[in-house]
């Protein structure tokens, strides 16, 4: 059953996925939320961890924790793997966002309902269409009502951009005008295999620094601690 990815058997994912980028973070993340959490795949140093969710209502529901690395071709890579050969049904990426919109502050949690991006990935998927990379409604709505009126949860766009360090003057001013939440690095590409494949994603980001404001980036410490409320939602998307 092992893909050139994955190293992994039928059976050891569960339906559910939540994917953070960082392999380290993943580890965490499934040693808080997971019992009976078991290592199915290191390949590449991409952990992926199956076990039993220990969190809340959705104590004892079988869940999946697996690092996506960075990038849209990294994450269209495992999640292509996960939904094609592994019987997984709905990815939640859970990571951090540089703000953009005003409406936003660091720490809090944006539920990503649409991705633009500068890619080039999802263009080649219908030649003459402009692909609309789109959340799963059913998902974005699980992790809202988990919300409960919490106003520093926000819903709406992002955009997922190949370049890290470099942006082109006016962009981002461009893009709070049109009430853009925040940027990453993955949801397009997730939202397109998503897509492609039948299944569902979702994206739930935690506004690490903030482009527009002046706010100062997290550390890493704090980076962990307020990580907390995204990971909250998007449990709870995940296996509503």
């Amino acid at each position: 059953m092992a893909t050139p990815h994955i190293a992994a058997s039928a059976g050891d994912f569960a339906p559910a996925v939540l994917m953070p980028g960082d392999p380290k973070r993943a580890e965490r993340m499934a040693g808080q939320i997971l019992d009976e959490a078991r290592l199915v795949s290191s390949v590449r140093g991409i952990m992926a961890f199956t076990g039993i969710c220990n969190a809340g209502a959705n104590a004892g529901k079988p869940l999946s924790v697996m690092a996506s690395g960075m990038g849209m071709p990294s994450i269209a890579i495992y999640a292509t793997e996960l939904f094609k050969f592994f019987g997984v049904e709905r990815i939640i990426r859970v990571g951090t966002a540089g703000g953009i919109s005003p409406k936003v502050d660091i720490g809090d949690v944006v539920i990503g309902i649409g991705a633009h991006t500068d890619s080039a990935m999802n263009e080649l998927r219908i030649p003459g269409v402009h692909f609309a990379a789109v959340a799963d409604f059913g998902l974005a709505a699980a992790a809202w009502a988990a919300a409960d009126g919490d106003p520093k949860v926000h819903v709406g766009t992002i955009i997922s951009s190949d370049n890290f360090y470099s942006t082109p003057p006016g962009r981002t001013q461009l893009l709070a005008a049109h009430n853009v939440l925040g940027v990453e690095m993955e949801a397009a590409s997730l939202y397109g295999v998503a897509a492609e494949h039948g299944k569902q994603a979702l994206a739930v980001l935690t506004i690490s620094d903030h482009l527009t404001n002046g706010s100062p980036e997290m550390s890493s410490e704090q980076r962990e601690t307020i990580f907390q409320g995204a990971l909250r939602l998007a449990i709870a998307a995940a296996l509503s």
